[in-house]
């Protein structure tokens, strides 16, 4: 087998690779690539049959086409199929949809898709946030049922890379935690309850102690984990040995501009330099978490 080098460095083989979010094999081949996203889709699939509270053509469509079908089509120009058992095994995910709205089951997924795109051209569809889709779409109020679709649908937009772009005027942090707030109500039983009980009764923490915590463990990661050699150059260590509390105190830059003062980089500072010896000496990011969670728990 060819080897290849990039540098001095000689490349190691490998069975497969993801480029671009999608698997491909030695031979080029995106095989595996369809078998997994075919087992995402219809594992969400599975979901929706199973909490849907309708099975009319106006509930099961936009949820397929806002939960599956973007599996499916997700950079497909880089990895689309061309041996027919792959192009068959994605588009059995599509049948199996279909046959999921109430009174086409006995027809042929050619017909299905007829009448699909014929009502899509008479009804034009608006986009619904995810909150409202889980709202709408439910057969459950239970927090069984809405907490885990609230965390897959919702809070990942929530917390997307939010280490970079977390706000820090009160009205934007405000615009984060009414979708929160919002959601939590959705429990049944719930409702008369304030948000605090809520986010105690669900085990949640709001957002913006989520993002501390997003923080401490970014930071961890920095100076004591996988990323540990890029965090040499992003933070200073002080080096007094009067400096009481942890082993790892860094220090805290001064900035005349909000813009740098609330960099993830300067923000996260103090509340490191906070935490006790025993919780910044965590063998492992696991052990880390563990009183990082209790200490946010009981945060005002």
């Amino acid at each position: 087998m060819q080897r290849y080098r990039l540098g001095e460095e000689w490349l190691e083989s490998c069975q497969a690779e993801k480029d671009l979010g999608a698997l491909v094999n030695s031979h080029l081949n995106t095989t595996q690539q369809c078998a997994q996203v075919a087992k995402k889709a219809n594992g969400i699939l599975t979901c929706i049959r199973n909490i849907a509270a309708s099975r009319t053509r106006e509930v099961i469509v936009p949820l397929y086409s806002a939960l599956v079908r973007p599996h499916l089509k997700y950079c497909v120009q880089f990895w689309a199929p061309h041996y027919k058992r792959d192009i068959e095994v994605l588009e059995r995910v599509q049948r199996r949809a279909t046959k999921l709205v109430k009174g086409l089951e006995q027809k042929s997924y050619e017909e299905w898709l007829r009448n699909w795109e014929r009502n899509k051209d008479q009804k034009p569809q608006e986009e619904r946030s995810n909150n409202a889709c889980v709202r709408n779409s439910v057969a459950s109020g239970t927090r069984e049922v809405i907490v885990p679709l609230y965390l897959a649908l919702v809070r990942t937009h929530l917390e997307y890379c939010v280490q970079f772009w977390a706000p820090h005027y009160k009205r934007d942090i405000e615009v984060l935690e009414r979708v929160q707030r919002r959601a939590t109500k959705l429990v049944k039983g719930l409702e008369q309850k304030s948000y605090e009980e809520r986010l105690r009764e669900l085990g949640l923490f709001s957002l913006e102690k989520r993002r501390l915590r997003g923080d401490l463990v970014a930071f961890y990661n920095y100076l004591k984990g996988g990323c540990s050699q890029m965090g040499v150059g992003l933070f200073s260590q002080v080096t007094s040995d009067r400096a009481r509390g942890n082993s790892l105190k860094l220090h805290q830059g001064r900035f005349r501009l909000d813009i740098r003062k609330f960099y993830f980089t300067e923000r996260v500072v103090k509340h490191w330099n906070r935490l006790l010896r025993e919780v910044v000496e965590s063998p492992s990011l696991e052990v880390f978490k563990r009183p990082v969670d209790v200490v946010l728990k009981y945060m005002l």
